[in-house]
């Protein structure tokens, strides 16, 4: 059950890929994904989107072993993805996965038997605002604990990355149980240990269901002598019981009804820091020579008359 712990994450901003490679990765993917990506104008929106997807199918292949081209991921009415290859056996009967992205990165998240969400923020200082003029904008997403911890942690550096810490607390729960836009974060209350033993009331009742981690990607970069661009990338995981689950996600799992000592079991597995993978890595063994093919090959008005058919069948 230890495999089913998976954290990866890709550093999109390094992919440069040519517009005949990042097609080919579009059509790696089934069609019901491709019209989602391909409406994107921006190329850097394009490669965010196919990025977050392939993740999603090559974790699938890679720890439950079902062929790329067999896998089906379908995703509720709030957006949150799932398994739909309920013929297939495995060593444990529910198989949850979340993606995210923000700026240069792509992260995912896999759990056996629990929720899990994911969230990943990026810290930059506002240029036209100090810290607390940005942030209080957002007080009534806060319990008056977390502002106060929040408002009281030091430079405006702190401030923020406090401030986005508890951010990122919020939108990796409500990732887990599958909520939409509508859910208030502001009904969720953190308490922590310098940042360890995460825990979690919800319209003020104890969740003693749920963990959470907070990891980091990239470093600090200092721009200039005056200027400070926080290039930090806070990354939290949540990982809940199947039983908190929104109702159009519980219809799209397997079981619901761990007892105690089940959900425990599965609970406390070992977190997992984030590997940083490649783009390349997420393609199948068996298509990568036909990708580094693509580099040179295809001329542009090629490509836009693909992406042009892809549309089209989209509206069919």
């Amino acid at each position: 059950m230890k495999r089913g712990v998976q954290r990866w994450a890709v550093n999109i901003a390094r992919w440069d890929p040519s517009e005949a490679q990042l097609l080919f990765c579009i059509f790696l993917l089934p069609p019901h994904e491709r019209p989602p990506i391909t409406k994107f104008l921006n190329v850097e929106d394009k490669k965010r989107a196919v990025v977050s997807r392939m993740l999603q199918y090559m974790l699938v292949h890679e720890v439950l072993g079902i062929p790329f081209k067999e896998i089906t991921i379908g995703r509720t009415i709030e957006g949150k993805p799932y398994l739909e290859n309920s013929g297939v056996k495995f060593d444990f009967p529910n198989f949850n996965f979340n993606t995210s992205h923000h700026g240069d990165y792509a992260v995912i998240a896999s759990e056996p038997q629990c929720l899990v969400g994911v969230d990943v923020v990026s810290l930059e200082v506002p240029k036209k605002e100090n810290a607390v003029e940005f942030i209080k904008h957002f007080s009534s997403y806060f319990a008056t604990s977390e502002w106060n911890n929040i408002i009281s942690s030091g430079t405006s550096i702190d401030i923020l990355v406090e401030f986005h810490r508890y951010w990122c607390l919020k939108e990796a729960f409500t990732k887990a149980i599958g909520v939409g836009l509508g859910y208030s974060i502001g009904r969720l209350e953190f308490h922590h240990t310098n940042w360890n033993d995460i825990r979690v009331q919800v319209d003020g009742e104890d969740s003693d269901d749920c963990r959470f981690w907070l990891s980091e990607l990239g470093k600090q970069n200092w721009v200039g002598q005056l200027h400070l661009q926080y290039l930090l990338k806070k990354v939290c995981v949540a990982r809940c019981h199947p039983k908190r689950a929104v109702q159009s996600y519980k219809r799209t799992l397997w079981r619901v009804d761990f007892d105690e000592e089940e959900h425990n079991r599965a609970l406390l597995l070992p977190n997992r820091e984030f590997l940083l993978l490649q783009v390349e890595d997420l393609i199948p063994k068996h298509e990568k020579e036909a990708y580094e093919s693509l580099r040179k090959k295809c001329s542009a008005a090629y490509v836009r008359s693909l992406l042009k058919v892809i549309r089209k069948l989209a509206t069919l």
